[in-house]
């Protein structure tokens, strides 16, 4: 396998997990008569570009099929992000009605609904129809296909070129960067503004997050790689900022290279943390997996102490990080035989790999769990205040990553 930036070949192994099934793929109660099909879940990191990456085993299209689980909207602190986000650019870049917002993967609108209702058109691109026909429900216009190079041209010959381009979450789940890549080049309107955001592969190595690497995740993203793989793509990073989402992430601003905008200093501070993190040292990297099974052999070894000891432990959110782990461990119904989740699309589906029923978070009272494992722990604050009520019958709520932790 060659790195899908620079095509150098890839020689180092940052991480294995064994094989699963891809995280969000989850199964009715018919699909468990069923074969259920696994791939490698392996990291590689490129010494060249140092570019993160999957092994090449998955298509795009078998992952973000027709019937995606993930809807955006479910979280409610994702809600008032992406909200805060609306309100800044229009200000910012003085959006007005004759202006044009375009966000690749824009799932269910939980974005440019906000756009929306401030009258500045937009456009969604997301080719997953379960999420699409909610966004269109909002009154977005949505292209429902995957974005590319191809497309960004044909678009853009069209008259349809963004003042600003978004894409949340997005960059990582491609499978062909570079073409996506150019694909953003192309819609950009001449003096219009980019802005990414992705999970920091800085924050991962830092904080043990091995649970967010699963195979919708082509690319593990630093700063110092993303910008590499603009600037062959003709655009450029004028603007860098760190967020507390989803564990820690950045939120890139970029524009074309030729455009006047100067480089802020944020910039610089970012890509030298990197450096004295190692992110460019082989070094870091071999020594993460010990990391990793760490901690997944401290939830192991929990979750058969309380099975021993005769206690009730239910998971909450069926999230794609909490299918990596469960299935990483080996965890099945035995230890945790339930997992509540809010989105109305998973439940009375079963977990991939695991095949742990998913309930409504209303049998929490019917079930009265003594622990709470929140699988989604970048947003367990969330989780918790939605939850406290637990704690009437003495409940008490558990966090596995960094490390095992009962609150």
């Amino acid at each position: 396998m060659n790195c899908r930036h620079c095509d150098v070949a890839l020689r180092h192994s940052f991480l294995d997990l064994g094989h699963a099934p891809p995280s969000n793929a989850y199964l009715t109660e018919a699909d468990l008569a069923r074969p259920e099909r696994y791939y490698p879940l392996r990291l590689w990191v490129c010494e060249h570009c140092w570019l993160v990456q999957t092994d090449d085993y998955t298509e795009a299209g078998e992952l973000f099929a027709a019937d995606y689980a993930y809807f955006s909207s479910t979280s409610s602190g994702w809600l008032a992000h992406a909200r805060d986000y609306a309100v800044r650019m229009r200000s910012m870049l003085a959006l007005q009605a004759d202006s044009l917002v375009i966000e690749v993967a824009a799932n269910d609108g939980y974005l440019l609904r906000n756009f929306v209702a401030a009258g500045v058109p937009c456009l969604g691109i997301e080719p997953t129809a379960s999420t699409a026909d909610a966004a269109e429900r909002l009154g977005i216009p949505v292209l429902r296909e995957f974005f590319g190079e191809a497309l960004g041209v044909q678009l853009a010959k069209e008259g349809q070129q963004a003042d600003l381009l978004i894409g949340n979450n997005v960059f990582a789940h491609v499978p062909d960067i570079n073409d996506f890549s150019r694909g953003l080049k192309a819609l950009l309107k001449p003096g219009g503004t980019l802005t990414l955001e992705f999970p920091h592969l800085l924050r991962l190595i830092e904080l043990v997050q091995f649970d967010t690497v699963y195979h919708e995740h082509f690319s593990y993203l630093s700063l110092y790689s993303v910008q590499r793989i603009l600037s062959a793509a003709g655009l450029r990073i004028h603007d860098v900022e760190e967020l507390a989402t989803h564990g820690g992430s950045l939120r890139i601003f970029a524009c074309h290279e030729d455009d006047p905008r100067s480089q802020a200093a944020s910039v610089e501070a970012v890509l030298q943390a990197e450096a004295r993190a190692g992110l460019r040292d082989l070094t870091t990297y071999r020594g993460f997996q010990a990391r990793a099974d760490r901690v997944k052999d401290d939830l192991l070894s929990f979750l058969l102490e309380q099975k021993r000891a005769g206690r009730r432990v239910a998971a909450y959110g069926a999230a794609a990080k909490g299918n990596t782990i469960l299935n990483y461990a080996g965890v099945r119904p035995d230890l945790l035989p339930w997992v509540f989740d809010a989105a109305p699309s998973k439940q009375g589906k079963y977990l991939p790999g695991s095949h742990i029923p998913i309930r409504s978070p209303e049998n929490l009272d019917e079930i009265r769990p003594d622990l709470l494992l929140i699988l989604p722990w970048n947003i367990a604050e969330e989780v918790m205040a939605q939850n406290d009520r637990i704690r009437q019958w003495g409940g008490r709520f558990v966090i596995a990553v960094p490390e095992l932790e009962v609150v």
